[in-house]
């Protein structure tokens, strides 16, 4: 008797569709994702969008500590079982289209699907990078530096696929406290940049590739 193969599983179309476990769900732009205390019960894709992460201190204080996108994951410490609680607020910056995976289904993927656990792993290791890169940002490179660096990775150059040149509206206020620095400081690099053609900054904000050279630059 012929034995009937497995079907072969595709990490693309596992986080594209809902089913057994999972939900696409459409959200609103300025709408929570989840809130920094939620239960950590599942994990969240980007399809389509883009988020940010927020966390608040006791004394009320806010500061932004990522900005997102499609082919981004978000609430991956739900597959920890020593962090039970959300650390930080999801709040969507445009409107989104995301996967939201639950925590025992996520947990079933990573076990039992190889191709999807690398991925997966993959994206953690290159997020790791990104945290150290960003650490070191902030303790040896200028504000104006850390300014370029942001409005790049905000338009996703270095990311798989074409550079989003025209990002989404933020505020000065937001990009300040993603560097560290003041809102006067973001405003007068942002005129600078725009002056020296690296960026265009009328009602929408545009990025071009020559903002590196504010990055390479010594």
């Amino acid at each position: 008797m012929r034995r009937l193969s497995k079907a072969v599983f595709d990490p693309k179309l596992f986080l594209a569709n809902s089913g057994l476990g999972r939900k696409v769900v459409d959200i609103q732009k300025s709408h929570a994702v989840f809130c920094q205390g939620d239960v950590a019960n599942a994990i969240f894709f980007i399809q389509e969008g883009r988020i940010k992460l927020i966390v608040n201190s006791k004394r009320g204080k806010e500061a932004t500590i990522a900005l997102l996108g499609a082919g981004d994951f978000l609430g991956e410490e739900c597959v920890a079982a020593i962090q039970p609680l959300r650390m930080a607020t999801a709040v969507t910056l445009t409107a989104c289209s995301v996967l939201r995976i639950d925590r025992k289904e996520m947990l079933r993927v990573l076990r039992d699907e190889k191709t999807f656990s690398e991925l997966f792993v993959t994206y953690l290791l290159s997020r790791n990078v990104r945290f150290q890169e960003d650490l070191i940002d902030q303790l040896f490179n200028s504000s104006e530096k850390r300014l370029a660096r942001a409005l790049l990775l905000l338009a996703r150059f270095g990311k798989e696929g074409k550079p989003e040149t025209v990002i989404p509206k933020i505020s000065q206020e937001m990009l300040a406290e993603m560097i560290g620095t003041t809102r006067s400081r973001v405003s007068f690099f942002m005129n600078r940049f725009r002056k020296l053609g690296f960026i265009e900054y009328n009602g929408t904000l545009s990025v071009h590739s020559s903002l590196l050279n504010v990055i390479l630059h010594d």
